[in-house]
């Protein structure tokens, strides 16, 4: 019994340690040699909060340098603020959302699965593509930062190699790919010590084809600029200075720190998808994460929506992997659990582009739409019931008993 997996994110990373802890030999294969990588996802939703109380590490996740996500507050133009999320008015202790840096999630998760004898990790180790015999995925082929090319064999591999998957493609296995109307720009600005007691909300400001929204971190301020798919050459073309000036128009309270970006070589494009495959497997190979479902930035809901597939694929496949080799069936049942939570959150990732980005970014509408602000203002639940849909997820995974550990829960309830 033994699994590969191919991709050391959070998904990679959570199948990993929690086979592991069922004695299920696993070796991760990572193409990079850490984890350094910025303004990869770093929202970690309920959801995963709660899961890592229930796997034993809750005291220790609470010990990694984060920071809360506040509510998405609008102003309204008549109004003044109106916050359309409410996620402290959920049942505590899992009432927020933290900001991790990813590298400290994943460095988190290594160190804990490398305390299991099943547990292998290779660095600078990239799958090239698939093993097979007769007809059936035997491992991968692959090559490491040395150029060395090696096979390694194994009972299931799994593609957890994001949204550019290598397995994937060496399966033929191809997207449904969904129109998505914007691309992102993340960037950072300092965030001045007067203003460390602010609330943390999410705000967004909006232009006339433009949108800009800000994320409150320990000691900075997260912008991601939105803005029509495909429009990099131009903001590329137009300039550091004429970035500068659309950011501080769409965010008037950074104008004074917006020369501190230096070059657009500070700015990085996220290239933003929104696709799912059909069927997650083949025979001796499973997919999971974005390398079966790309999800848009909308609502950050991408890493927790991969680890509830890693842990429904660790609950699910455990025990046919200690008897050897799991079915296709076994495999299916794995994208059975997972599929109607994928399509109701991509469902309202399309709302969510259509409602509020596409009128914006198209010239159409400035500001949040209508019905969204008299939703959040008049009609009962509404932002709770929408937080938490973000927050856990419609179909938020447990952690089965042979993952789960003794310890106490996370102390920042």
């Amino acid at each position: 019994m033994s699994v590969v997996i191919s991709g050391g994110g959070p998904a990679g990373m959570m199948l990993g340690l929690m086979l592991a802890r069922a004695g299920v030999e696993v070796t991760v294969l990572e193409k990079h040699g850490d984890f350094l990588r910025d303004f990869r996802g770093d929202t970690v939703h309920a959801s995963t909060v709660r899961l890592m109380d229930e796997l034993g590490l809750g005291e220790k996740f609470a010990a990694l340098p984060q920071s809360r996500l506040g509510n998405l507050v609008v102003q309204v133009p008549g109004v003044g603020p109106v916050a359309l999320s409410a996620y402290d008015r959920m049942r505590p202790p899992y009432n927020y959302i933290a900001m991790i840096p990813q590298w400290d999630l994943l460095n988190f998760l290594v160190a804990e699965a490398r305390q299991e004898p099943a547990f292998t990790l290779r660095m600078n180790t990239e799958a090239t593509g698939l093993l097979r015999e007769g007809g059936r995925v035997a491992g991968v082929r692959y090559r490491t930062g040395d150029g060395e090319e090696g096979e390694l064999r194994a009972d299931l591999t799994v593609a957890a190699d994001g949204r550019h998957s290598t397995l994937r493609r060496a399966a033929g296995l191809v997207p449904r790919e969904f129109p998505i109307p914007f691309d992102v720009w993340w960037f950072r600005l300092p965030r001045h010590p007067h203003e460390r007691s602010a609330p943390p909300n999410l705000v967004p400001g909006f232009g006339h084809g433009d949108i800009a929204l800000s994320l409150t971190r320990d000691d900075y301020f997260q912008i991601g600029y939105f803005r029509a798919k495909g429009s990099d050459p131009q903001v590329r073309a137009e300039g550091v200075e004429r970035f500068r000036a659309r950011i501080a128009a769409l965010l008037p309270r950074y104008a004074d720190r917006v020369d501190q970006l230096a070059t657009l070589d500070d700015v990085h494009l996220l290239d933003a998808r929104l696709n799912r495959l059909h069927r997650w497997y083949a025979d001796g190979l499973l997919l999971i994460g974005d390398a079966a479902h790309a999800m848009s930035p909308a609502g950050g809901v991408g890493i927790n929506l991969a680890i509830q597939d890693a842990v429904a694929a660790a609950t699910l496949l455990a025990e046919p992997l200690r008897r050897g080799r799991p079915t296709t069936a076994a495999l299916v049942r794995v994208q059975r659990r997972r599929w109607r939570p994928t399509v109701i959150m991509q469902r309202m990732q399309r709302v969510l582009h259509s409602l509020m980005f596409e009128p914006v970014l198209s010239g159409r509408r400035i500001g949040p739409p209508r019905r969204l602000v008299l939703a959040a203002r008049f009609v009962p639940g509404f932002r709770q019931g929408l937080s938490r849909l973000i927050a856990m997820g419609p179909l938020p995974e447990h952690a089965p008993a042979f993952a789960r550990r003794d310890a106490r829960p996370h102390s920042i309830g």
